[in-house]
C-alpha cells in the first residue's frame, strides 16, 4: 500500500505501471486528493476507475466504492490484488462469515478500496460500520443509475445522497459514461453535488467504427459480419427479448461460432456462469438482452452487435462502449429496419406510463431513428447528443461508404395517398407489406379478396423496389409522417405532419442506402483504427506470453486480462526485453507485478526466442 504521501503521479507509475496521465484524469485526481468534490463524465475505457482510485491511495482512510456491478466486484477486487492494493468488496454474493471478515478488516484500517452494492451500504449495519472507520472518500460509479429518464434508474441511487448528510467532510465522486445535459443536471441535484466540480471528457471513441446496415435476414446478416470481420474474436450481441437470445446464440452455435445466451429469464447460476466463462476464455460471443453488461471491463471486446434497435442513444453509446476498451480497434454494428420502428412506435403507445413519460420516450426514440437515419457523419450524430461538437469521423460507415439523398417528396405522397384512401374510401388500415403491395400493383389474393386493384393508386408505385419502398416507409415513421396504429396490430396511420407532405408544402429528402461492396477481409486499415500488426517473430513471442498468461489466471481463478492486458503483452513480445529495467519500462507493468511476474515474463520471452 502506498503512503499518504506519495504523489499520484508516483501511485499511477508504481503501483498501476502507466507512465502518464490521460485528458482530465490528473486534474480530476489532485482535486480529490484535496477534498473537493467532482462529477466525472468520461467515456468507457477512459480510464474513471483511477480517477477515484489513485486518490482513495494517496489519502488517508479507506475509499468506499459504490456500485451495481455485483456480479463484476470480484473481477475488479482481483485485478487491484494483483497490483498489491488491499481490496475487498460487500455484496449479497458473500457469506455472512466472510462479510464479517470484510468488516473487521475495515474497522481495522487493512482495506484501501472497499467496493459495497448500494443496497448494501443502505442497510443500517453498514452505516453503522461506516461511520466506525477512517473514510478517504465515497466514489459513486455508474452514477447515471441516479436518474429516473436514464436508461439504467435504479431506485436505490436515489437515497445516496445520504452520505453528503451523514460525511460532509468526505469528498465525493460521482462517475458515469453516458449522460446528456438534462442527466448530468439530474445527477448533480439527486446526489447534492451541484457544488461539486464537473469534468466533462470527449465522448469520442475514435478506436470504435459505428456501422448501421438495413435489417433483411438479420441473423444471416450477423453471421456474415462475424465470420467476415471478427471470426475467433470476443463479442456481444444484444437483442430485444429472450427468445431471440435463445435462438441467435443456437443459430450462432450451429455455425461453428461459441456463443452464450444472457438474459433475466435465466436461472441466477446460469447468467453468472455465462459471465464468468465470457470474462475469462478468449474468443466468446455473448448474445443478451440488456440485462447483461453494464460496467463490463473485458478489454478485448472486438464488436458489440445489435440486432434490435435501441431504445435510446444514451443505451446505444453505454453498449457500444462495451467495445475496445484496450483502445484498439472494434466495431459497433446495428441492422435496423421497418419492423424494428413500427415495433418501437406500438410499444411507446402502449405503454402503461402518463403521456410526459411516453413523450420522453418518444424523444429518445426519435433521437435514435435521427442517428440511423441520418446521411452526415455517425460519429458526428452521436456524440452531438451528448452536446459535443467534432469533424467527420472518417471511421463510420456515412465517412467510409457515404450515402446517396434522393428527393422521395413524390414517393411519400403516393404512399400516404394509399394509406388515406384506404381509410376515406374503405374505413380500412393495412401494414407495411399490404401498402407496398398496392402501390407496386402486385395482384396477391389478399388485393383481390378486397378488390384493393381499383384504387386509384394501385401500381403508381411499380418504379421503385420492396425494398426501396420499405425504406421510404421506415423513413416515414422515423420522422413521425406516419404513424402505428396502436388500435390496429401494427397499421398505419395518418398524422397531422401527413397533410403538409400531401399538399407539396413540405421537400424530404430520403436516405439511399450505398450499393453493398465485398467487405475488406479482416485486419485490413480501415480509417483512424488500424489493426496491429506484429512480425512473425514478435507475434510468436506475443502468443507464447497469451499462453503463459492464461496459464497463470487459472491458477489465480481471474481473467487473464486481470494478470496483464494484450496490448501490454503485444508491447513486452514487440520491444523483446532482455532484464528487469528493460520490463519495467513497458506501459502496464507496475512494480508489484514487476516482482511477481517479471522473471516468468523473461523467461517466456527467452524460450521464444531460442524456437
Amino acid at each position: 500500500m502506498p503512503s499518504s504521501t506519495t504523489s499520484p503521479l508516483d501511485i499511477l507509475q508504481q503501483v498501476f505501471g502507466y507512465d502518464s496521465f490521460r485528458g482530465d484524469q490528473h486534474a480530476i485526481i489532485e482535486h480529490l486528493v484535496q477534498g473537493g468534490d467532482a462529477l466525472v463524465l468520461m467515456p468507457t475505457g477512459g480510464g474513471k476507475s483511477l480517477c477515484y482510485q489513485i486518490p482513495a491511495l494517496a489519502r488517508k482512510g479507506c475509499g468506499v466504492v459504490v456500485s451495481p456491478l455485483i456480479a463484476l466486484m470480484q473481477d475488479q477486487v482481483d485485478a487491484l490484488l494483483e497490483l498489491g492494493v488491499r481490496a475487498a468488496f460487500l455484496n449479497s454474493t458473500l457469506d455472512w462469515r466472510t462479510a464479517r471478515e470484510v468488516e473487521q478488516a475495515f474497522l481495522a484500517g487493512q482495506l484501501d478500496l472497499l467496493y459495497v452494492a448500494p443496497e448494501r451500504l443502505l442497510t443500517d449495519r453498514c452505516l453503522d460500520m461506516l461511520s466506525q472507520g477512517n473514510i478517504a472518500l465515497f466514489a459513486i460509479d455508474e452514477a447515471h443509475c441516479v436518474s429516473q429518464w436514464g436508461h439504467d434508474f435504479r431506485p436505490e441511487y436515489l437515497e445516496l445522497s445520504i452520505l453528503s448528510e451523514r460525511w460532509p467532510q468526505v469528498p465525493r465522486i460521482a462517475l458515469t459514461a453516458t449522460a446528456t445535459t438534462v442527466t448530468r443536471r439530474e445527477i448533480a441535484q439527486r446526489l447534492n453535488l451541484t457544488d461539486a466540480q464537473h469534468f466533462v471528457a470527449s465522448f469520442d471513441r475514435p478506436n470504435i467504427c459505428y456501422r448501421i446496415v438495413e435489417k433483411s435476414d438479420v441473423k444471416r446478416q450477423l453471421l456474415q459480419f462475424i465470420q467476415a470481420e471478427h471470426t475467433g474474436d470476443c463479442g456481444i450481441v444484444y437483442c430485444l427479448s429472450r427468445s431471440r437470445v435463445e435462438d441467435t446464440a443456437a443459430f450462432l452455435c450451429s455455425h461453428g461460432i461459441e456463443a452464450l445466451p444472457y438474459h433475466a429469464g435465466l436461472s441466477a447460476t446460469v447468467r453468472a456462469a455465462n459471465q464468468s466463462r465470457f470474462l475469462r476464455e478468449d474468443g466468446l460471443v455473448m448474445v443478451a438482452t440488456i440485462a447483461f453488461g453494464m460496467g463490463i471491463d473485458k478489454p478485448d471486446v472486438r464488436f458489440v452487435a445489435h440486432i434490435d434497435l435501441p431504445k435510446s442513444v444514451e443505451g446505444y453509446y453505454q453498449e457500444t462502449g462495451r467495445a475496445g476498451r484496450d483502445g484498439e480497434p472494434a466495431t459497433a454494428w446495428l441492422a435496423y429496419g421497418l419492423q424494428d420502428v413500427v415495433q418501437q412506435r406500438r410499444m411507446i403507445d402502449e405503454s402503461p406510463g402518463d403521456d410526459v413519460f411516453r413523450r420522453r420516450l418518444g424523444a429518445q426514440l426519435d433521437a435514435m431513428l435521427g442517428l440511423c437515419e441520418t446521411v452526415n457523419c455517425r460519429r458526428q450524430r452521436l456524440l452531438a447528443y451528448f452536446d459535443q461538437n467534432i469533424e467527420p469521423c472518417g471511421n463510420c460507415d456515412t465517412c467510409l461508404e457515404p450515402p446517396e439523398a434522393w428527393d422521395g417528396t413524390v414517393a411519400a405522397q403516393k404512399i400516404l395517398s394509399a394509406v388515406y384512401r384506404l381509410w376515406r374510401e374503405r374505413g380500412q388500415r393495412y401494414g407495411a407489406g399490404h401498402l407496398i403491395d398496392i402501390l407496386r400493383g402486385k395482384l396477391t389474393d389478399r388485393v383481390k379478396q378486397y378488390g384493393h386493384e381499383s384504387l386509384t393508386v394501385f401500381g403508381v408505385g411499380a418504379d421503385l423496389s420492396e425494398q426501396a419502398w420499405r425504406g421510404v416507409l421506415r423513413q416515414l415513421l422515423a420522422q413521425s409522417l406516419l404513424a402505428v396504429d396502436h388500435e390496429g396490430y401494427g397499421t398505419l396511420a395518418l398524422t397531422d405532419g401527413s397533410r403538409a407532405v400531401l399538399r407539396g408544402e413540405t421537400t424530404l429528402m430520403f436516405r439511399r442506402e450505398p450499393e453493398k461492396k465485398a467487405r475488406a477481409a479482416r485486419g485490413t486499415p480501415r480509417g483512424k483504427a488500424a489493426d496491429i500488426v506484429l512480425s512473425p517473430e514478435a507475434q510468436l513471442r506475443f502468443e507464447a506470453l497469451r499462453a503463459w498468461r492464461a496459464e497463470v489466471a487459472r491458477g489465480h481463478g481471474v481473467p487473464a486480462y486481470v494478470i496483464f492486458h494484450d496490448a501490454t503483452l503485444r508491447d513486452v513480445a514487440e520491444r523483446c526485453p532482455q532484464s528487469i529495467e528493460d520490463l519495467g519500462m513497458i506501459s502496464g507493468v507496475g512494480a508489484r507485478k514487476l516482482e511477481a511476474y517479471g522473471e516468468d515474463l523473461l523467461r517466456c520471452v527467452r524460450m521464444a526466442q531460442a524456437g
